[in-house]
């Protein structure tokens, strides 16, 4: 059932059981076995470009509205002027050593309704198609979910972002549909594609998240022996 019906007759909305507001995010680190993040500073610069120079021809700035910088003081300009607020928190990610290797962030926090969004995501190649990227988003799910108790979690992006759009699809979201000609960047238009987790359907990928990231679902070469798609 997806309504009531009021004393009219009309279809209202089912009662929230959620006490509302919720928390905003906690400026404190989140920990996995293979990921780690923290809140970004600007003394992550030096690692954060060095790791997203790896990728040479610059693709993976494509669908950003910002970048790709020319030199790590412009990308550490950038840094101070983005980085530092409360909204987009930017959290920096690393891999089990400590090393940074992307970017991501809560934004458009709404504690009133229980609502948040995952964006500013920016994976170098040295995570791109790791358990560390899988991990990140797994502990951010989770922070949202289960340490902070909220109804929604969003997934934006360009709808033209193929890789953004089944890297959505892959971790859980619901594709909810485009918003056509939602905003503008770089000086062109961006029609917007919206996903979505539900409070209700965590649990469920909870579970599957648990299982891919185990160890023993990794052979000796790193390689997945079940995928997070089949296990969901």
């Amino acid at each position: 059932m997806t309504h009531n019906t009021n004393d009219l007759g009309q279809p209202v909305g089912l009662p929230v059981t959620t006490k509302l507001p919720r928390p905003r995010p906690p400026l404190t680190p989140m920990q996995g076995r293979t990921a780690r993040l923290i809140p970004t500073q600007t003394s992550h610069a030096p690692a954060l470009y060095d790791a997203f120079a790896r990728d040479t021809d610059g693709r993976n700035w494509t669908y950003l509205p910002y970048g790709p910088f020319a030199t790590e003081a412009d990308f550490t300009t950038w840094m101070e002027a983005t980085c530092q607020g409360d909204d987009p928190l930017f959290h920096t990610v690393c891999t089990a050593e400590g090393t940074p290797v992307g970017l991501a962030t809560f934004l458009r926090i709404d504690p009133g309704a229980g609502v948040i969004e995952v964006g500013h995501i920016h994976f170098s190649p040295l995570m791109q198609g790791s358990a560390v990227s899988t991990e990140a988003m797994y502990l951010m799910m989770k922070r949202v979910f289960d340490e902070l108790g909220y109804r929604r979690y969003e997934w934006k992006c360009d709808a033209l972002n193929a890789p953004s759009c089944a890297a959505a699809e892959r971790l859980g979201f619901t594709y909810e549909g485009t918003f056509r000609q939602a905003t503008t960047y770089k000086g062109r238009n961006r029609d917007t594609a919206w996903f979505s987790i539900l409070d209700s359907e965590w649990p469920h990928l909870k579970t599957a998240f648990k299982a891919w990231l185990a160890p023993e679902n990794f052979d000796e070469n790193g390689r997945q022996r079940q995928s997070l798609t089949d296990l969901r």
